[in-house]
């Protein structure tokens, strides 16, 4: 199954962004959280009513509660729940109906939970953790359909969504035939939307035949007389369809939502995921309609991301909901971690000097590269976003070819769709603890900085480095105040993280840079040296061979 953005249908007469449905209310009540174990439970109670009382005092965090079976090989199930919720930002609270051995081959064994652990389950956590949304999975049993339909009587919440996991991906059977009649009866008259497949759609319909687009319009109308505020017939086994077809009902249109296919074996927990990101999307204020677009456009992007990569040895394998997987795989090909070393020879990029010259930006990093750059900033300010994002990502299969790092000027939002090694910002750019929080604690951080002061503003904020100048006069940067060599001597000194200097630096003094011979000094920063240059690769040796001569000197 395959997702993708969501095209308006003939059938949609209504608007995107309307309001929340009707029986889908906004929680008034006010979250608080738990107080460290080692307090006595007497001054617990006491401190939880007293931010009870305190009206707004606390941050109300968006909670789903998922109730479904557990996953050995983590693919789908609870784990993949937990996981699509933590991906869009929501908290996740579980009960487990059973335990399953299973991984990408298929299902070898399910040992169903008693039904009087799984109300103890849905009483401990309904009782006291505010949940907004309840998402369910597998509910292999009359029993425990019976025990969720009393405890939601017993706890409301604001949204429940009913994902009918009957039949793994794989074909095993994970819910019998006696199921269904409860089912119906209870759970998806509950429910504020219903999301089968065409297999579960087809139990629930007792084996009605879905082969066509029409088909599934019928049976998204059937369902919805069942009970369920909103119905999502998901189509992407329907047969001879060149994309994936989702049929959205909300009592009232019908909207068709088409996605291409992604040719991928990664598909298992796509369902467990989809539904738990809606519930995810609930739980944080959307409408129906904006929660299942949402979802659909984050499964899209999750399978995108993972087409490639190789869990296990069965035909369907997990893929990764954090978006993070294959960054670390890249990330194997160059030295973990930051290593100051890499500033000895920090190269610059700049669109207008690679134009003067007839070099794509990819040829100037290659030739940078080849010519002893130990690490490469793709600095171009007059480049438009889309093509910046191809240049940067054909750059960083360069550099890592050759564990050399690329960061990306003042761009976080390039940096975070190439998966580059890190960001450089200025102190008009945005803050370095703001670029930290968003990039993560592996990511490397440069700032730019005059003064001590500034220095260590970036060491408080998280910075990995800083980048100190304009030493010289430079044409590359206007209205730039120069420190001089005083100005960096003084940084150095006062700054408690690596310095690489900049500005005008190039073959006629970088020599007079490294021989301040400061300790923190680690290298130097240049553009127009290496890229107002016929011959980049030439040029970049000539200021290596510059710069080892200087540093064997100080030495």
């Amino acid at each position: 199954m395959a997702y993708a953005q969501v095209l308006s249908s003939p059938y949609a007469y209504v608007s995107f962004d309307r309001v929340m449905p009707q029986g889908f209310r906004q929680s008034k009540g006010l979250s608080y959280f738990s107080v460290n174990s080692i307090i006595n439970q007497d001054k617990q109670i006491h401190i939880c009513m007293e931010m009870q009382r305190a009206n707004g005092s606390g941050i109300k965090v968006p909670h789903v509660l998922t109730v479904a079976g557990s996953d050995s090989g983590a693919g789908a199930g609870i784990q993949a729940d937990i996981k699509a919720c933590a991906a869009r930002g929501v908290y996740c609270s579980t009960v487990v109906t059973a335990v399953t051995a299973q991984n990408t081959v298929g299902v070898q064994g399910v040992d169903i939970v008693p039904e009087d652990f799984v109300a103890k389950q849905l009483k401990s956590v309904l009782a006291d953790m505010k949940v907004d949304v309840v998402k369910t999975g597998m509910l292999p049993s009359i029993g425990i359909v019976k025990v969720l339909h009393q405890s939601l009587k017993e706890f409301p919440v604001r949204g429940l969504v009913v994902d009918p996991v009957m039949v793994s991906t794989s074909g095993d059977v994970l819910a019998g035939p006696s199921v269904l009649t409860v089912f119906r009866e209870q759970l998806l008259p509950m429910a504020d939307i219903v999301t089968p497949n065409l297999k579960e759609a087809s139990a629930l319909l007792c084996g009605l035949k879905l082969e066509t687009i029409s088909d599934m319009h019928a049976a998204a109308k059937l369902l919805h007389d069942m009970g369920p505020r909103n119905v999502l017939v998901k189509g992407g086994d329907l047969p001879d369809s060149l994309d994936a077809l989702d049929i959205f009902f909300d009592g009232e249109n019908i909207f068709e939502l088409r996605s291409s296919r992604i040719k991928t074996r990664n598909t298992h927990g796509t369902g467990c995921s989809l539904a738990s990101c809606i519930a995810a999307e609930l739980a944080k204020g959307s409408s129906m309609l904006q929660a299942v677009k949402a979802a659909k456009r984050y499964i899209e992007a999750a399978l995108g991301y993972s087409r490639d990569i190789v869990i296990g040895n069965g035909p369907q394998g997990p893929f990764d909901h954090l978006l993070s997987l294959r960054r670390n795989i890249h990330n194997s090909s160059r030295q973990k971690g930051f290593d100051p070393s890499d500033l000895f020879l920090y190269a610059v990029t700049d669109s207008r000097m690679n134009k003067k010259w007839g070099h794509s930006i990819s040829d100037a990093v290659k030739a940078a590269i080849e010519g002893g750059a130990t690490i490469v900033q793709l600095r171009e300010k007059d480049i438009e976003t889309r093509d910046f994002l191809e240049a940067a990502k054909s750059c960083l299969k360069i550099c890592r070819s050759h564990g050399v790092p690329l960061l990306i000027n003042d761009r976080v939002d390039v940096a975070l769709a190439c998966d580059a090694d890190g960001v450089h910002v200025g102190q008009s750019d945005m803050p370095a603890r703001i670029a930290r929080t968003l990039l993560g604690p592996e990511k490397i951080i440069g700032v730019s900085c005059k003064t001590p002061e500034q220095a260590e503003q970036a060491w408080f904020d998280g910075a990995d480095y800083i980048g100190c100048g304009g030493v010289y006069p430079t044409n590359t940067k206007e209205n730039n105040v120069t420190v001089g060599l005083d100005g960096l001597k003084t940084v150095c000194l006062a700054s408690k993280l690596p310095v690489v200097a900049i500005g005008g630096i190039g073959l006629s003094n970088a020599h007079e840079v490294m021989e301040i011979n400061m300790p923190q000094l680690k290298g130097v920063a240049v553009v127009s040296a290496l890229f107002d240059r016929q011959c980049v690769s030439t040029e970049t040796r000539k200021l290596h061979s510059v710069l080892i001569e200087a540093t064997s000197i100080v030495k």
